[in-house]
């Protein structure tokens, strides 16, 4: 049976191939963006139109009905306009929300706090109204890897604590886990938070690692390396992801019924809340992952080395046993295909 989901941050990475999924399955979808300038909105543009929302047709607060799917129409919106924002809840009976725009960027959170605060904690707090006040059956929402910050137990597990973040975008996403929390044992609405791990692949954002090594490449330009190349990231695939999101999405979060209170589990509650990484489980060598897309450019990558950024962390690694477990997630793009399937997008459709 077709369902009607919001899907925030449509025009973004994540939030473009999410809604292609639904439509594809025959889901009805409405999709709000702001379309920001954080990177080069030609991109997002392009994302939309992709599923036939036109650059002509996209107006503040009115909706653009897609030329090639009957089941979409797209809003450009904040979440922080909370008066819009509830009267399309209000038109709309929302199976779930998927909300995955947020101000994005760890280093850009160094300098732009409060753009932050506004989009990522106050606008995530309208979501959380939304849902309560028209009695969304399922709340799914993106956090981060970002929020194990200082935490340096391998791999990273929801079961662990997450309470010292090194940067306010990491902040921003534990306090979502918090509010989400809230609302779900205060009004008993399923939330689930997910945890992605460095995401990358066709389409991918600008401002991410892989997508300015793949530039610098092209370009004859020297790569800043980080920490002298002693990095290590869990880069993940954007259909893993998708995928990870979708069978989340499909099983609203439950109450776990073992939980006594004695041993608290963080990643679940007495309430329907649950919190899963999506990640490959498979940790890479920044300078692996800087060589195998010099081999998908065709040209041998100049490196700068430097030191470790403030906000940074030395290495992501997600334990996925819940996804596993509860779903039979695997990944399945290993990272010399991944590069090459996004090397090959690069190349046709990236910027000049």
């Amino acid at each position: 049976m077709a369902h009607k989901y919001l899907v925030t941050g449509a025009a973004g990475f994540i939030g473009s191939f999410v809604v292609n999924y639904l439509l594809n399955r025959g889901d009805y979808v409405v999709g709000i963006d702001n379309i920001n300038d954080y990177y080069d909105v030609r991109l997002k543009y392009a994302r939309l139109q992709q599923a036939g929302i036109e650059k002509s047709k996209i107006e503040w607060h009115k909706k653009a009905q897609s030329s090639t799917y009957s089941n979409y129409e797209f809003i450009r919106m904040n979440l922080e306009d909370k008066d819009e924002l509830n009267e399309l809840c209000k038109d709309n009976s929302f199976d779930a929300i998927i909300n995955l725009a947020a101000q994005a960027g760890v280093r850009y959170s160094i300098e732009n706090p409060d753009a932050y605060v506004q989009s990522n904690v106050v606008g995530f707090l309208n979501i959380l109204e939304v849902c309560r006040a028209f009695h969304v059956k399922h709340l799914v929402y993106a956090s981060s890897s970002s929020v194990y910050g200082m935490n340096e137990s391998m791999p990273f597990s929801v079961k662990q604590n997450v309470d010292h973040p090194v940067s306010l975008y990491a902040a921003t996403k534990k306090s979502n886990e918090l509010m989400a929390h809230a609302y779900s044992h205060l009004y008993k609405i399923p939330t689930s938070s997910l945890r992605f791990f460095t995401v990358y692949g066709p389409w991918g954002r600008p401002d991410m690692a892989y997508y300015l090594f793949a530039e610098a490449i092209r370009e004859d330009r020297p790569i800043k390396v980080f920490n002298h190349g002693r990095l290590k990231r869990d880069f993940t695939y954007i259909d893993d992801i998708v995928n990870g999101i979708i069978n989340v999405l499909d099983n609203p979060a439950q109450p776990n019924v073992e939980w006594n209170g004695k041993f608290p589990d963080p990643s679940s509650s007495t309430a329907p809340f649950r919190v899963y990484n999506i990640g490959n489980n498979e940790p890479i060598e920044l300078m692996e992952f800087i060589e195998t897309i010099g081999e998908a450019m065709g040209k041998k990558p100049k490196m700068i080395m430097m030191d470790m950024q403030p906000g940074d962390v030395l290495a992501t690694w997600a334990d996925i046993d819940d996804l596993i477990n509860n779903f039979n997630y695997k990944p399945k793009t290993s990272i010399k295909e991944g590069i090459s399937l996004f090397t090959e997008w690069y190349k046709a459709y990236a910027r000049p």
